[in-house]
């Protein structure tokens, strides 16, 4: 996919430096030298992704171009979004379970000494009445900065974390994310280089974000039994919420020429569940392909189960168990709009998106002042530099 920014979100997602208040500094000048350089060759990024359901931080160490490797990484149950469609606030229990999941991501960001950070909030702080206010609660007992973003700039950055496993012989891809408070859904279609050095690339040409979440369509429609899962409902309402989107790409009628990418906590469940894994392990999972056939059939078989058999499942558990089915009700509706052979499966998607934009930015920041150093001669003052510094 081509990142072409807007002015607007280039301002949103210019990198910083990590915005938290550090108490722990250096002793002295010699040790504030040293780590300083070691920052510098490290070059570590994070990035965090706050949603409805989950808090999810990922710390990365830069490793040439836009590759890197993973250093260290946290995700925590949350459900800050629970209660919000009753009550149209975010519950005081639920905003603390979230700030103790915080404090945790931010002392890994500390002791990491990230150079550059992005912290990001989703649907169930874009719709809270008391959204804004928990965002300043969270700087104020954490010191993380977090940014409400909208529905389409959450689709976009999902896109670029997924580009990865983009095939190059389609054309055209349905990449959808089901969270917990909605789900974004984008479509992403070749486009022809004008240039033979260039290779095509795919360009998002459509996207929406739609407000079906797996807590929200819980909350919505299951029932107190263990069976009661309220499916048949969550089905129709996902079929009614995405009718627009799916009118919009009426020209998509070739399915050998589509891939569709899942990527969210059910799609990876089930695909766990269907591999027959012993307990989840995302090196399997992550850009693997389920066929239809056995999509249909998983979702079968979690239909007939009680919510304590599907806890029981080590793909499952406990925290899922109640939310599995109302994400299973949500793929079934795009992939009975759009019947393609195999679904390709992503353990990625927002927070890979921040850690590559990011990445991207430094590397035109790099290659500018690479230029700027050119164009001046040996020991002339560089303009740009912090005064008292030359380059």
């Amino acid at each position: 996919m081509q990142d072409n920014d807007s002015p607007k979100e280039r301002a949103a997602s210019s990198p910083s430096k990590p915005r938290l208040q550090n108490k722990r500094g250096p002793s002295n000048k010699a040790k504030a030298s040293s780590a300083s350089s070691a920052l510098q060759k490290t070059r570590l990024y994070a990035a965090v992704d706050l949603g409805t359901n989950n808090c999810r931080l990922l710390i990365v160490e830069r490793s040439g171009g836009l590759g890197f490797r993973v250093r260290d990484s946290f995700s925590r149950i949350v459900r800050l979004g629970e209660g919000l469609e009753a009550s149209g606030e975010l519950s005081e229990d639920a905003m603390a379970r979230t700030i103790a999941a915080l404090r945790i991501a931010a002392s890994k960001i500390r002791r990491a000494n990230v150079v550059r950070l992005r912290c990001v909030a989703t649907e169930a702080c874009r719709g809270a009445s008391n959204g804004a206010a928990f965002i300043q609660r969270v700087r104020k007992e954490t010191g993380l900065r977090m940014e409400i973003i909208d529905g389409q700039a959450e689709a976009e950055l999902a896109a670029i974390g997924c580009g990865s496993l983009f095939d190059e012989n389609v054309d055209d891809i349905i990449l959808y994310d089901i969270g917990g408070g909605s789900t974004e859904i984008s479509r992403m279609s070749r486009q022809n280089s004008t240039s033979p050095q260039n290779n095509d690339f795919f360009k998002l040409v459509d996207s929406d974000s739609v407000p079906l979440g797996v807590v929200r369509l819980s909350e919505r429609h299951a029932g107190p039994g263990p069976h009661e899962h309220g499916y048949e409902g969550m089905l129709e309402e996902s079929e009614t919420r995405l009718k627009a989107f799916m009118d919009r790409q009426s020209d998509m009628t070739d399915m050998s020429r589509v891939q569709i990418i899942g990527t969210s906590g059910t799609v990876t469940t089930l695909a766990a569940v269907q591999l027959g894994l012993a307990r989840y392990d995302r090196n399997v999972v992550d850009g693997c392909t389920i066929t239809a056939e056995n999509v249909t059939e998983v979702i079968g078989n979690l239909r007939q189960m009680s919510r304590d058999q599907l806890a029981e499942n080590p793909c499952i558990g406990v925290q899922r168990a109640d939310l599995v089915l109302s994400g299973c009700a949500v793929l079934e509706a795009i992939h009975t709009r759009w019947p393609v052979a195999k679904v390709s499966v992503a353990d990625r998607g927002l927070r890979e998106g921040l850690l590559l934009r990011m990445i991207k930015k430094d590397m035109r920041r790099s290659r500018r002042n690479r230029g700027r150093r050119r164009s001046h001669p040996s020991g002339a003052p560089n303009r740009d530099a912090p005064k008292g510094q030359n380059t």
